[in-house]
């Protein structure tokens, strides 16, 4: 079983960037304590990150026939682009879309994402735990899938 972990824009500053908002804990302190669970799960579990619509949306694409479920922070992208919406609805895997701070609590721009429609399930708000939640439950998606 493997599962893919997308670290969309911005992510990579995690730690440092608006830390009020998105906490101190860093995009590698998050990859390490997903790596973990896999571990724990028996399960394989691969990152990438970028700060590139077309990068996040090739990936999905590549993933196709080779990963179990994904799990997706779109940061921003999320919320208007209609070609990673397109890229989650055509994959052939489950997605779980996750993101670390509230979005409904935000401006309202953030309230709304456009990827919210063609993905499993959508977590949101638990800081680092959004991804803990969102792996499991990848990895629960996946099991259903093998059955």
């Amino acid at each position: 079983m493997k599962i893919l972990v997308i670290h969309g824009p911005n992510l990579n500053l995690l730690g440092r960037r608006e830390p009020d908002v998105y906490g101190r804990v860093t995009l590698e302190e998050i990859n390490r304590e997903l790596k973990e669970l896999a571990l724990q799960a028996g399960a394989e579990v691969e990152f990438f990150q970028s700060n590139h619509e077309g990068a996040i949306i090739d990936r999905l694409h590549q993933a196709c026939g080779k990963v179990d479920a994904a799990v997706l922070n779109p940061g921003a992208l999320g919320h208007y682009s209609y070609a990673l919406r397109d890229a989650v609805a055509a994959v052939d895997y489950p997605v779980v879309e996750v993101h670390l701070s509230n979005i409904y609590s935000r401006e309202e721009f953030r309230r709304y994402t456009v990827t919210a429609p063609v993905v499993k399930g959508q977590i949101s708000g638990f800081g680092p735990l959004s991804y803990r939640l969102g792996f499991l439950a990848a990895l629960e998606l996946a099991r259903g899938k093998e059955r």
